[in-house]
């Protein structure tokens, strides 16, 4: 049996195993959370390496893909680091790839994301190939980096606009401690209900509302209209709160695993046990090509059919 594990900065309340047969061979796939704990990490990281088949990292990115340039996250390479034996990988390769054919899915098969669709990404350069497909079908996308990072009320509306910004920001927040850029531990487990107050209008607004489960979270209002949470990384109480407070309709990229869906650097890494080639020599047409062997598909959980908005 083929063992993969993401280690995740994020909450160990979040913890979860499964085990799947994927293309005739039987995976153990875990999560295991450090609740924001640096050294734990690492110590688990080097725990793990040469044990396993593949690791994730989870609760961090290591690089940002903005368009042809590549930042590197300064913490997530010293997690990196730590894991000499076994493959690596934080996920930035499946958002680049997958998330883009699930929004061009959704858009062609699915009839999601018309043109015009009004869409909330509450943080686009950790996706930049999702905000790359929402632009590219035509969405209406506000891209909130600004907004819910830095917690200054400008909307970046374009692509251009958004390469702009990360060219002249990210050279500097890649040094930053990521846990000023990111919510890790505990920190997933609290809303942050002034910013949710604040920049509720945002949420308001817009028809669906994309990007990272954990941001997205953090700044939820106490209800929404009819929404549509395009996203992965939920677990059943995630789905539960959505449904609760009036989502109309969840989408994520990676397909649920025995009632979750896990993190993109999890099944990158999953998809790294199966090519069975070194990471360095792995290219987007490898992932493209085994994933559609896999047959993955966006999961689409409707909440509320006649609530749902004009998204779908």
């Amino acid at each position: 049996m083929k063992k993969v594990v993401s280690v995740s900065l994020g909450s160990s309340k979040r913890d979860h195993s499964v085990e799947v047969e994927l293309l005739g061979q039987q995976f153990q796939i875990s999560r295991i959370g450090t609740d924001g704990d640096f050294n734990r990490a690492i110590e688990t990281l080097r725990q793990l390496d040469g044990r396993v088949d593949a690791i994730g990292l989870g609760g961090i990115d290591v690089y940002l893909i903005i368009g042809q340039k590549c930042y590197t996250v300064r913490d997530g390479l010293k997690l990196m680091d730590a894991v000499r034996k076994s493959p690596v990988v934080d996920g930035s390769g499946l958002k680049n790839t997958l998330e883009r054919e699930a929004v061009r899915t959704l858009a062609k098969k699915h009839g999601f994301l018309r043109p015009g669709t009004k869409v909330l990404m509450v943080s686009a350069l950790d996706r930049f190939g999702m905000a790359e497909a929402l632009a590219e079908v035509g969405c209406a996308v506000t891209f909130g980096d600004m907004i819910f990072t830095a917690g200054i009320p400008y909307p970046v509306t374009t692509i251009t606009e958004l390469e702009e910004l990360a060219g002249k920001l990210l050279p500097e927040l890649v040094k930053l401690p990521f846990h000023m850029l990111y919510p890790t531990g505990k920190k997933q487990e609290i809303s942050d209900r002034d910013k949710a107050r604040k920049f509720l209008s945002f949420y308001e607004e817009a028809e669906v509302i994309a990007g990272d489960f954990h941001l997205i979270k953090r700044f939820l209002p106490e209800t929404l209209n009819g929404q549509v949470i395009l996203t992965n990384t939920t677990t059943k109480d995630d789905v539960e709160h959505l449904e609760k407070i009036g989502a109309g309709c969840l989408i994520t990229t990676t397909p649920e695993l025995q009632g979750r869906s896990f993190g993109a650097n999890v099944m990158e890494a999953v998809l790294v046990a199966l090519l069975e080639k070194p990471t360095e020599m792995i290219q987007a047409r490898d992932y493209l090509d085994i994933l559609k062997q896999l047959n993955f598909a966006p999961r689409i959980k409707h909440f509320n059919e006649e609530k749902c908005l004009k998204a779908t």
